[in-house]
């Protein structure tokens, strides 16, 4: 059976070609067995004389354009060969008027399959031996536990594709290209419709999953602008297939959903409005399946196959203007789509207008106000025409509901994703008396108005209205944007800052608000900071940053720091609390971003204008404070860092208790100080208090505790109770994993941590295997260059070289020391430790002249960094000591190595593992 189709039919072609196979005929499918540069004729005829042919008729099909015109006029002189069954309500030539054409569309599954196969199976020409139906029910492809594409128009159990637009016109070539582009691979065909904003390329991707739906198993729609968001949608598609729980950490899910494609064959992924390819790459499955991307951005070849989508055909124009106007003489629409340039969105809202006006009147209003489209910072790419229309619908709204207008205006200052007006609670908006946002305050109190706003908002076609959310496209946005007058825009700020107050999910760092982050975070990130007209957005705005930052996202938020800073500087002035705080949030990004030096500036002046202005014990201040101290640790500067923790912890004492989560906070900020300086045990003993007020105070799996217990983990290994040690990380790692995710760098942090520990135990394949996974995830979320990923790498060249990798031991050894020189400085305590390492290194590889060098500066530098008696210093002390024995130096050797373990009784105890090693090394000094 040849299956003659047209090529916007090709998901019916594949339907009826496999309904057939499974039924045990051979089939011959151009789309399936014809190669590229294959003669069409040719093989045409050479089908046709193995067997009959299967016509689909539709309105496609007799296109005189297209290769079926020859293919039914072929066969018209053989009738017993002709099987036509029609696929949608279209008036065939009166040539093939008298043959029975039964038809599939309209009928279930089961119901289209017999129609068919009763159609090739009946007469006239009917086989010799037809194959006949299995008695179980099954055809052959079944039996074997094959499963086909459904009946085309059916949709998956799976799927989350925005509403199908019932007026979408034309581009069937182009639906063509990308279904034989997708097809046409093994592997995972990833396409990249890219384009003008406004041109199509949503629709057509929507278009294009409704019409291949039989196509697929599951299809899903994610939001990509913001790449950030990305995680939380793949983690619901999880959930939906069934593969991973509501509650499932976001990365786990993620895993999962790998696991279960790779187990599929027959999915469908779209990421829409995607503009950086480096970001989507991460999140592109590695598994056999289609992935469609809409983009402005055309350089996605290294992600992607590019399909460029353009204008629309005149012709296509045309009909979609008359399809939407019915009144519409073909003329007038070829006016109307010259003068807005065939652009689909423009032609859309054109459409919408005319219902208010002829289309003279029309033209003319257009051509009076062009430069609304330029003036005012319109991009130059969107259509003059685009803009004007915009503007006209948006003050007919204004005049028939001011309060549609008002969240209209509102949602044109912020992100073009969806906003969640359901999200947003009224007691937290402010109530003002002055007029400004009391009327949005109303809306927001009253249910049936905000039904009402919305139902009106989706009649007009400026925004699209669902499940509570309204969202403007991002043409529509930006032109609306640059429309609004001086007061308008005053008024839409106003209003804009009391959505996204209402809308506030919360405290940044309590788990419990993290749910509701996602869909208000790409407003709180793109509204300008001069658009934020009330303190409680400006801090809502920063708390966005910090709730990124918190999972490693410092590097993406660092400029809209910077924008707040310099914003409300000016705006408030220096002084300011609010202009304060954006220093301490820009601080930090600062610091997560390896900037120390400029981190330290930041909060030194802070801390400065805060006891001048607020005084040294207000909470304010001790927390820039707090802050200070670890930008001081972070440089090198330890003993000025452990002395202002002292400080900070006093007076936070004092303020505000001793159990007040501020104050252990400060408490154990401090323990970490005091064992950076090798006092260890009074380090072990406040982390241990510490930890236990905050179990009882904020929690077991509050960060704060967790954090805490990350750290009394180092301590306790310091001191050689390494089991304790163990047992405390991965309890710690365990809850960080669940609470955090499995990419959250806190939780990254205790995996390193416990691959350390592992390898105290010598457990060193299970230490290499996590050390290895953690720096891979690390090297992705927080870069190759942040203080996490070096020390993870450094760990790791030292598990390697215990399972006797030694030259890639050296190599990692090596890239770790050139980075942290780089990044922290050469005298900085975790550059020494590399350097002591490399040491270490070289030395194993049988290079002891280059190691003993390389011992004896860091030596020196660690004596004058550190003091004689850190540990580190002494550990420096001892591997040189046996470097010199090895190159002769026996009596250098004896007297270090001496001093060394002198210093190590004294400081670490004569039970300690490093103490035990030194004398042991003397020993055979001796």
């Amino acid at each position: 059976m040849f299956i003659s189709h047209a090529g916007a039919d090709r998901a019916w072609a594949e339907w009826v070609a496999w309904q057939l196979q499974d039924a045990g005929y051979e089939i011959e499918l151009d789309v399936w067995h014809w190669g590229a540069g294959d003669n069409f004729v040719l093989r045409m005829n050479e089908a046709l004389e193995r067997g009959r042919m299967v016509a689909l008729f539709s309105e496609a099909y007799f296109g005189t354009a297209r290769f079926t015109t020859e293919e039914w006029t072929a066969v018209l002189a053989a009738r017993e060969k002709w099987v036509p069954v029609r696929i949608e309500d279209v008036s065939v030539p009166r040539i093939v008027k008298p043959l029975l054409a039964p038809e599939l569309f309209g009928l279930g599954e089961e119901q289209a399959r017999t129609v068919l196969l009763q159609a090739v199976q009946g007469p006239p020409g009917s086989p010799s031996s037809p194959p006949a139906f299995p008695g179980n029910g099954l055809g052959r492809l079944r039996q074997v536990g094959a499963t086909g594409p459904r009946l085309p128009g059916s949709l998956p159990r799976v799927w989350n594709i925005p509403p199908r637009n019932a007026g979408f016109t034309g581009r069937d070539e182009l639906l063509v290209q990308v279904r034989t582009r997708l097809a046409g691979t093994r592997a995972v065909a990833v396409l990249a419709l890219n384009g003008w904003g406004g041109v199509g390329k949503t629709q057509l991707a929507i278009e294009y999953a409704y019409r291949f739906s039989g196509e697929y198993e599951l299809a899903w729609w994610v939001r990509a602008e913001d790449a950030a968001l990305i995680p939380e949608q793949l983690a619901a598609l999880a959930v939906a297939t069934g593969c991973a729980r509501p509650d499932t950490p976001l990365a786990e899910a993620a895993q999962a959903l790998g696991v279960e494609l790779r187990t599929r064959a027959r999915w469908l992924l779209v990421f829409d409005n995607a503009e950086d390819p480096a970001a989507l790459a991460a999140y592109l499955p590695a598994a056999s399946g289609h992935v469609l991307i809409t983009s402005r951005n055309p350089r996605w070849h290294q992600v992607a196959a590019p399909v460029d989508v353009a204008v629309l055909a005149r012709g296509e124009s045309v009909a979609l203007l008359q399809a939407r106007s019915r009144d519409l003489s073909a003329g007038d629409a070829d006016r109307l789509a010259a003068a807005l340039d065939d652009l689909p969105l423009a032609l859309v809202q054109a459409a919408e207008t005319l219902t208010a006006f002829t289309p003279d009147q029309y033209l003319a209003l257009l051509e009076r106000n062009p430069s609304d489209a330029t003036e005012d910072g319109t991009p130059p790419d969107y259509p003059r025409s685009l803009a004007a229309q915009v503007k006209l619908s948006s003050q007919r709204l204004a005049e028939q509901d001011p309060d549609a207008a008002g969240l209209l205006h509102a949602c044109a200052l912020l992100a073009p994703e969806p906003f969640p007006l359901h999200a947003c609670t009224p007691s937290k908006a402010p109530h003002n008396d002055d007029g400004n946002g009391s009327t949005m305050v109303r809306v927001l109190c009253d249910p049936r108005a905000i039904r009402r706003v919305l139902t009106v908002l989706d009649r007009f076609g400026l925004a699209r209205v669902t499940g509570g959310s309204v969202q403007l496209h991002r043409l529509t946005q930006a032109i609306l944007r640059d429309q609004l007058s001086p007061a308008q825009h005053a008024r839409a700020a106003d209003n804009a800052s009391l959505l996204l107050a209402a809308a506030y999910p919360g405290d940044p760092t309590d788990p419990a608000t993290w749910p509701r982050w996602p869909d208000i975070l790409p407003h709180l990130l793109a509204v300008a900071p001069t658009d934020l007209t009330t303190r409680d957005a400006r801090d809502a705005a920063g708390d966005a940053c910090w709730y990124l930052m918190d999972r490693g996202g410092a590097r993406t938020v660092l400029p809209r720091l910077e924008e707040l800073y310099r914003c409300w500087t000016g705006q408030l002035g220096p002084d300011h609390d609010e202009t304060l705080g954006a220093a301490l949030r820009l601080a930090r990004a600062c610091a997560d971003t390896n900037d120390h030096t400029r981190a330290r500036a930041l909060d030194s002046d802070t801390l400065t204008r805060q006891r001048q202005v607020l005084g040294e014990d207000h909470p304010d201040t001790l927390r820039t404070a707090s802050n200070l101290a670890i930008r001081l640790a972070a440089l090198g500067q330890t003993e000025q860092a452990r002395a202002l923790d002292e400080d900070t912890l006093t007076r936070r004492r004092r303020v505000l208790g001793e159990d007040h989560p501020g104050t252990l906070r400060s408490a154990s900020n401090l323990a970490i100080r005091l064992g950076d300086l090798g006092q260890r045990e009074q380090a072990r003993v406040l982390g241990e208090d510490t930890l236990t007020r905050q179990r009882r105070v904020v929690g077991e799996d509050h960060p704060d505790t967790l954090r805490t217990a990350y750290n009394l983990a180092i301590r306790l290994a310091s001191l050689g109770q390494t089991e304790q040690a163990r047992a405390l990380d991965e309890d710690t790692l365990t809850r960080r994993r669940r609470v955090l995710g499995d990419d959250h760098p806190g939780t990254l942090r205790s995996a390193s941590n416990l691959a350390i520990r592992l390898a105290d135990l010598g457990q060193r394949e299970q230490a290499r295997a996590l050390g290895e996974d953690t720096l891979t995830r690390q090297r992705r979320v927080v870069g190759e260059d942040h203080p996490d990923t070096l020390r993870t790498a450094y760990n790791l060249a030292i598990d390697l070289a215990d399972l006797g990798q030694r030259e890639q031991a050296r190599a990692l050894g090596e890239d770790t020391l050139t980075r942290r020189r780089r990044v922290l400085g050469d005298d900085h305590p975790g550059t020494l430790r590399s350097a002591s390492n490399l040491a270490i290194r070289l030395a194993d590889l049988g290079q002891r002249e280059q190691a003993r060098a390389l011992g004896e500066d860091t030596l020196t530098r660690q004596r004058r960094v550190l003091g004689d008696d850190h540990p580190d210093t002494l550990r420096t002390a001892s591997n040189l000591a046996i470097r010199l024995a090895a190159l002769g130096q026996t009596e250098q050797a004896r007297a270090l190595a001496e001093d060394t373990l002198t210093r190590r009784r004294q400081v670490l105890g004569d039970d300690h593992p490093d103490t035990l090693r030194t004398a042991a090394l003397l020993d055979r000094l001796k």
